[in-house]
């Protein structure tokens, strides 16, 4: 998928910008929250894309109806607290599977 739409709080850490592309494009090939990979597996996802896909948590796929139509990633906060703020992006979604 290609990047849509994108929105940094002032303050925000710049190295967030692209975390955050990278947990929605996990989400999103994984069809499941980042941060949910085999620990031991960490390491060879990074290196085998390149550093595309991660397993850091706040990256949430966008599901209606089954289908995979995007993906959210938040970054800047502890893991916690960008999960916490995906979901409630996905919780303002119509239809939307809830996380």
């Amino acid at each position: 998928g290609h990047l849509l739409a994108f929105v940094r709080m002032d303050g925000a850490k710049v190295l967030s910008i692209d975390s955050s592309h990278n947990k929605a494009r996990t989400a999103a090939s994984a069809r499941a929250p980042s941060g949910e990979a085999n620990v031991a597996n960490e390491v060879k996802l990074a290196f085998a894309t390149g550093g595309k896909l991660t397993n850091l948590k706040g990256g949430l796929p966008i599901i209606v109806d089954g289908h995979v139509i995007g993906a959210i990633g938040v970054g800047s906060g502890t893991g916690e607290q960008d999960l916490e703020v995906s979901k409630a992006a996905i919780a303002a979604l119509p239809g939307a599977k809830q996380f």
